[in-house]
């Protein structure tokens, strides 16, 4: 007897069936998650720096404006990203 989710997962899989990535995807969808990995760390280890400079001269200000420039520049980043990812796993097999 099938358990309620395995009935839920199977009408599912009927309605939108998971697609296969070829190798070819996959490893496409590595390096962008590396690049992008990478770019998000690099702007959080330099604004990050920028925030201490500006933390150690006492301007708030700054501060605060450093830290929102990081978490949109964060954000453009991740949706960029995903817009990435998104369209390798659109593609035909």
């Amino acid at each position: 007897m099938k358990s309620a989710y395995e009935l839920a997962m199977e009408r599912l899989e009927k309605a939108a069936p998971t697609q296969k990535l070829t190798e070819e995807q996959k490893t496409r969808i590595a390096e962008i998650n590396s690049l992008y990995g990478a770019k998000i760390a690099e702007k959080e280890t330099f604004l990050q720096g920028e925030i201490v400079k500006e933390k150690a001269k006492g301007d708030l200000a700054a501060v605060a404006q450093l830290q929102d420039q990081l978490g949109r520049e964060v954000r453009r980043l991740h949706s960029d990203w995903e817009e990435k990812k998104a369209a390798v796993h659109a593609e035909k097999a």
